[in-house]
């Protein structure tokens, strides 16, 4: 299918331990630092050292939205790399290959290169990655004194090594420059001028956010795949003048998390599945005593341990309702590395301001991806502060926890005169002292629980409960969250352009869930795909759950992709499945009225449009 912007998928495929992920990050940041727009993806195995590993990454000339579906471009560090890799390429790809890997003989262009040979003649056994990308430089005539400074600056923490590295890399450059002086047929014109711009992954936009928001505390516990977030809190929390500890459980984190933010830090942890079971009762006592506190969820593939290393949106319903008891909470969901920035700010607006937990859906795939990005620019609104008691409250009876038509009432924190309270995990009354009435316990539940709902109207101002997009008013829609956003945008716009009408929302916050703006898409709608990455489709149940009179009324039928494989979903894949809902409702309808109905006009090319995914050139991606 043709692109509006040209692009080009590489991938880079080796043995865990020999360098395929640095090969495949370096690559990334000396073709970002050319002017090429970038996104990237990789996927490893659980094991420390050994497995096999596979980065790709999606360079364009424009902004591009997702790694892409099959390779131009296949990197191949070892023999398993092609038996594993080559079914998933696009005709005529390039195949860079060490000397060594034999590469059979058919459609694909092979560029073999010795690398582990000039390796050893440099005795640098372990620069093999380095040659290679030494020849990606000048496959893609990207300027090798770019790529030098680079691994300069990734290097410098290792002198002993860098100037080894250093000469595997010009080595690499040379030998493919002089063998092969044609021109690369996947090359993209490098851009005059670079726009400034930053690359970026979740992990980092995250922690980044979590900075301008002024978080000064975090807690966690090491788990993959947060521990990036982690590690980047670690290197700049300290230079902020905040505070970062590393504990020795997910309960310890939560914990201490709570116990500085009662103290009046701004406070973050961070974990994945497994961690976020054992934070629960964390969670339950945060919403109880009416303490702000952030936790970043960054998703993978489970249940139990599953597959520690790889992606998927499974955790919805443990993130929405985990826990005993009714324990109000908010659940935001970024759909895009710069989005992880900013929705970090407004968890921290919103815990501070609504003294309740805040969890930030992320996953694997979207916290280890790098993008490029413009500047983020200021967030629709600074970081919001506590309420907090005037005075005459303090002077007087300051009652902690009153009853207010909000739910909200003003927080204190110790050493303040005249402010001091009990914070308990039992039910309490105003003062919060324990008090297990019915009816003082049926009063603290509607509190709580109000603070959600005062909230809906702040989020609307804010302009972040949901991202809509494509044909307004589509018999056709597309919903969803998360990271699956990119590719049904590259869907949109390619639906759109052979005339097929479809629209697309995503919402932002999926608690509070943004009810008008869903009620106001469905009304319009026939059918709608649910593209997710779990294997019960959570969020297409919780749509039909929460919308279920809508969507009665007016006979809006449901249709689920559901993908639980630990990676993403190409984009292939929701194109193919929002095809096969647009024929299956027209089958209905002829079924109903006899006659093709004027909505399935813009479908008649379904067959043509069907088979445009074909595995031709640059334009499979």
């Amino acid at each position: 299918m043709e692109q509006p912007d040209a692009t080009v998928v590489v991938r880079i495929a080796g043995e865990g331990g020999e360098g395929t992920i640095t090969l495949g990050d370096l690559f990334t940041r000396i073709a970002a630092c050319s002017g090429l727009e970038i996104y990237s993806f990789r996927t490893y195995s659980a094991e420390i050292r050994g497995g096999q590993v596979m980065y790709q990454t999606r360079l364009g000339i424009d902004r591009v939205m997702t790694e892409g579906d099959e390779a131009n471009v296949l990197v191949a560090m070892n023999q398993q790399a092609w038996i594993e890799e080559h079914e998933d390429l696009c005709k005529n790809a390039a195949i860079i290959h060490d000397a060594h890997v034999q590469v059979p003989n058919d459609s694909h262009q092979g560029f073999p290169i010795p690398a582990e040979a000039i390796a050893q003649e440099l005795e640098w056994a372990r620069g093999k990655n380095f040659v290679l990308l030494g020849a990606l430089g000048w496959f893609f005539r990207l300027d090798l004194d770019v790529a030098a400074d680079l691994v300069r600056q990734q290097m410098r923490h290792h002198p002993e090594s860098l100037e080894k590295n250093l000469a595997a890399l010009r080595r690499g450059y040379t030998f493919a420059q002089q063998t092969y002086p044609e021109p690369f047929p996947f090359a993209l014109d490098l851009p005059d001028t670079v726009e400034e711009r930053i690359l970026l992954s979740g992990a980092d936009a995250m922690a980044l956010g979590a900075l301008a928001a002024g978080c000064d505390f975090y807690a966690g516990y090491p788990i993959t795949p947060a521990t990036p977030t982690m590690e980047s809190l670690a290197r700049y929390l300290p230079a902020f003048g905040g505070k970062y500890v590393q504990v020795e459980d997910e309960m310890a984190a939560i914990n201490m998390a709570i116990g500085a933010s009662f103290a009046g830090r701004r406070a973050l942890t961070a974990t994945s599945g497994p961690g976020l079971s054992l934070m629960t009762e964390g969670l339950g006592l945060a919403s109880m005593a009416e303490i702000p506190l952030v936790l970043i969820n960054v998703q993978r593939a489970g249940p139990s341990t599953g597959l520690p290393t790889k992606t998927s949106q499974g955790d919805l319903f443990l993130s929405l309702y985990g826990g005993h008891g009714d324990a109000p909470r908010f659940v935001l969901a970024p759909d895009s590395v710069k989005d992880c920035y900013f929705k970090t700010i407004y968890a921290f607006s919103l815990a501070e301001r609504y003294q309740m937990p805040v969890i930030v859906l992320s996953d694997q795939a979207m916290a280890s991806r790098q993008a490029t990005t413009p500047l983020p620019g200021e967030p629709w609104n600074g970081p919001l502060a506590r309420l907090t008691p005037t005075p005459e409250e303090l002077a007087g009876d300051y009652q902690r926890y009153a009853f207010t038509d909000t739910g909200l009432s003003p927080m204190t924190h110790p050493g303040v005169p005249g402010g001091m309270y009990l914070a308990e995990s039992l039910e309490h009354n105003a003062y919060g002292y324990p008090d297990q009435t019915p009816g003082n316990h049926e009063q603290m539940m509607r509190k709580r629980a109000r603070k959600v709902e005062t909230a809906r109207e702040m989020l609307a101002d804010w302009r972040m409960t949901s991202r809509r997009w494509g044909d307004r008013g589509a018999p056709f829609g597309i919903m969803g969250w998360g990271s699956t956003r990119g590719a049904v945008r590259e869907v949109t716009k390619r639906l759109q352009a052979q005339g097929i009408h479809v629209e697309a929302i995503y919402p932002h916050t999926l608690l509070p869930m943004p009810d008008q703006a869903i009620v106001d898409f469905l009304s319009t709608k026939r059918a709608i795909l649910v593209p997710e990455l779990n294997f019960s489709g959570q969020f297409g149940r919780m749509v039909e759950h929460r919308y279920y009179k809508e969507l009665d009324e007016r006979n809006v039928h449901i249709y689920q992709r559901k993908k639980e494989q630990g990676v993403p979903f190409k984009v292939r894949e929701i194109y193919e499945a929002t095809l096969e809902m647009i024929d299956e409702e027209r089958k209905l309808w002829n079924k109903e009225h006899g006659e093709i109905a004027r909505i399935f006009d813009t479908v008649q090319r379904l067959g043509e449009a069907s088979g445009t995914f074909e595995k031709d050139g640059g334009h499979c991606d």
